[in-house]
């Protein structure tokens, strides 16, 4: 018998951004599918009406559109699918495996106090669980799970290991409140089996919550999935991740202007590692992302290797991929759009400006020379690099440039010439063309500055700075 598909979920909360532990959760259950030629489904856990919102919603969506994780079919509310979860607690009622529970809050406290007082455990055994039907009263009662009272349940965890929990340890969970709707517990299981979900893949503070969750699976006579509980991302003072730490959400990582593919690679290697593989693209993530390269041990968020690894991406994208993702930045982080003369400027120098830039914001430091109008206000070391010495220089250069042919030898043979003339260095020529081009003494090299800029553009601005 063939092996069936694998099927993995992403099943968050919407009650707010997508956290950074989330957005690496929802990549290796889309990594793991994608590599396997399976499905990456989506679910939204709205079923808490009070705290779960629309806005919410859009901000997951966005967050995983941004970081490029493709889900398949329509992504799937579980507030829609209350009556099936219902219809699933009847079932369970109906084969024994559940119970009608007529407890009230109050009875149930009583029980917790007297156990806490008597010392023994307040793990609430309703007295409803093997009452004769005929005892009961009309009154409101939940559906609780009837879960075994003796031995263990193991959970066979890809990440964890055997994780055994002793059965005294377990209650007899309720699955359907008073007022007819699901708990949590039930409608994960009930929509985990009808997605056909094979890899529960998700974040080690449920563990215990598998433990409970099969005790349905079992009930129901439904397949168990594989179990992956992975461990949390920590800050770099090994505390779980928090506000202090920095950016939570993945939509402000795309703010502050780190390429999606930089914070893929990085999240992928947050909890997993292929060998010494530092660096990689989607491709070899998906070939090589496995359940076996995930540590037990919580990871820690270093921004130091994101920013690392996302000049990496940087440096190895597309040009016109990278100006569409600028583009995109400057959207999110609400900066002026670029205009048809800046777009054809950055298509055209992004060769010389992609190297050595970590993020966004510093690609647009270096193509400024692209992005200024004439005439260009140099900055305080740039302005210092202009005396009067320097225009006098640049004011003898500009007629040899005039003539030369507009390639990058010629330019290149032109400045050598003219320095050796005037018995000085090209580096001294240097800082002057470089303010004059891009009034910043930081910059791509002068002779790609010409090459983007173009010969009318570039004698102009040598012409300006000259006086």
């Amino acid at each position: 018998m063939s092996e069936s598909p694998v099927v993995t979920r992403f099943a968050p909360s919407p009650t707010g951004y997508l956290h950074i532990g989330g957005a690496r959760t929802a990549l290796f259950n889309w990594l793991y599918a994608r590599g396997r030629g399976g499905k990456f489904l989506l679910r939204i856990e709205d079923t808490d009406r009070a705290r779960s919102t629309p806005e919410a919603t859009e901000a997951i969506f966005r967050g995983l559109r941004w970081l490029g994780l493709d889900w398949d079919g329509e992504a799937v509310s579980q507030a829609s699918r209350v009556d099936r979860h219902a219809e699933v607690a009847h079932q369970m009622l109906a084969s024994g495996h559940a119970y009608k529970c007529f407890s009230t809050q109050e009875e149930i406290e009583a029980f917790r106090e007297q156990a806490r007082a008597e010392g023994r455990s307040t793990l609430f055994q309703s007295p409803w669980r093997d009452a004769d039907p005929s005892t009961h009263p009309d009154a409101p009662y939940v559906i609780r799970v009837k879960a075994p009272r003796d031995g263990a349940t193991v959970v066979s965890d890809r990440v964890q290991g055997e994780v055994t929990i002793r059965n005294d340890q377990l209650d007899d969970m309720i699955c359907l409140r008073s007022d007819g709707t699901p708990t949590y517990m039930l409608a994960v299981v009930v929509d985990d089996h009808d997605m056909g979900v094979t890899h529960v893949i998700r974040g080690d503070d449920h563990l215990n919550n598998a433990a409970r969750q099969i005790q349905v699976y079992r009930a129901m006579g439904w397949d168990e999935p594989v179990w992956a509980h992975i461990p949390l991302i920590h800050g770099p003072d090994g505390k779980k991740m928090s506000k202090r730490h920095g950016a939570l959400g993945v939509e402000e990582y795309q703010a502050m202007g780190y390429p999606a593919a930089g914070m893929r690679n990085y999240l992928a290697r947050l909890g997993w590692s292929h060998g010494d593989d530092e660096f990689f693209t989607d491709d070899q993530a998906k070939e090589w992302f496995d359940l076996d390269g995930i540590g037990k041990s919580p990871a820690r968020f270093d921004l130091k290797k994101l920013e690392n690894l996302s000049g990496q991406h940087i440096a190895q994208s597309d040009d016109a991929a990278l100006v569409a993702e600028l583009e995109a930045y400057l959207a999110a982080a609400g900066h002026p759009a670029l205009t048809e003369a800046q777009r054809d400027g950055m298509n055209r120098g992004m060769y010389c400006l992609k190297e050595r830039a970590r993020t966004f914001p510093e690609l647009l430091e270096k193509a400024y020379f692209v992005l200024a109008n004439r005439p260009i206000e140099p900055d305080e070391k740039a302005a210092k690099a202009l005396d009067d010495v320097s225009r006098c220089i640049l004011a003898e250069l500009t007629p040899q440039l005039q003539n030369a042919s507009w390639s990058r030898d010629a330019l290149e043979t032109a400045v050598a010439s003219f320095a050796e003339a005037r018995e000085t260095k090209l580096g001294k020529l240097a800082q002057p063309l470089r303010a004059a081009l891009a009034g910043r003494t930081v910059s791509p090299s002068v002779f790609d500055m010409m090459l983007v800029l173009g010969r009318e553009e570039t004698l102009n601005r040598l012409k300006d700075a000259a006086g």
